[in-house]
């Protein structure tokens, strides 16, 4: 875990948008793990942990980017829609903001937390407007780990949203987590090949529940 907040760079930013054309996942140690509902899901070992990551490819229709980087930064919103939420919060920790958030698990599991920084940046690639949302655990001690809670001490993610051509969005994410503990493989599984997809059409409808909100 990083030992205090700290920016983004500028080429993780673009690195995330050159996804969105040239994926990295097409070759080499990636391996398509499903496809399902318009959504590609790779997979490969990640060598620290010898966990898994992952990068999903595909569209939320009726979404355009805007929208979708709105509801996804909106962490109030978040709470109505996201079922898996327990806590969701922000403070912030020398200028930067932090975000906590508890994230419930089936019984007998203990939920896990994060804490997390992250940024949103719109990027103009050739003429091409780009959302990207980075997110990365740190430590601050406004954030400690609580009695019966998981602490998801390494957390990393990447979102590149831009238009489909038409009133949709194209859409990329890169993802990592250790969730500590031992979890049952059917639980992995079904986060990996069915959370993901199932997150998206979610996601589609709090987008269209939002539009009708603001």
């Amino acid at each position: 875990m990083e030992p205090a907040p700290r920016r983004f760079s500028e080429e993780q930013f673009r690195a995330a948008c050159r996804e969105l054309d040239a994926p990295a996942a097409a070759g080499g140690a990636w391996q398509l793990l499903v496809e399902s509902m318009g959504v590609r899901i790779y997979r490969q070992r990640h060598e620290q942990s010898g966990l898994y990551e992952y990068k999903i490819y595909g569209g939320l229709a009726d979404c355009p980017p805007e929208l979708c980087a709105d509801v996804y930064m909106d962490l109030d919103f978040r709470k109505q829609w996201d079922q898996y939420v327990k806590e969701l919060c922000e403070k912030t920790y020398d200028g930067e903001k932090i975000i906590y958030w508890e994230v419930k698990y089936p019984f007998p599991l203990s939920n896990r937390d994060y804490v997390y920084i992250r940024e949103c940046r719109v990027l103009d690639v050739d003429g091409r407007k780009i959302w990207v949302v980075l997110a990365q655990s740190v430590s601050v001690p406004q954030y400690p780990e609580k009695p019966g809670i998981i602490r998801v001490q390494s957390y990393k993610q990447s979102l590149a949203i831009e238009s489909d051509g038409k009133t949709g969005s194209k859409v990329y994410m890169y993802y990592f987590d250790n969730p500590g503990g031992m979890l049952p493989s059917w639980l992995v599984n079904w986060a990996a090949k069915s959370g993901v997809p199932a997150f998206l059409k979610d996601m589609q409808n709090a987008c269209r529940n939002y539009s009708k909100s603001t």
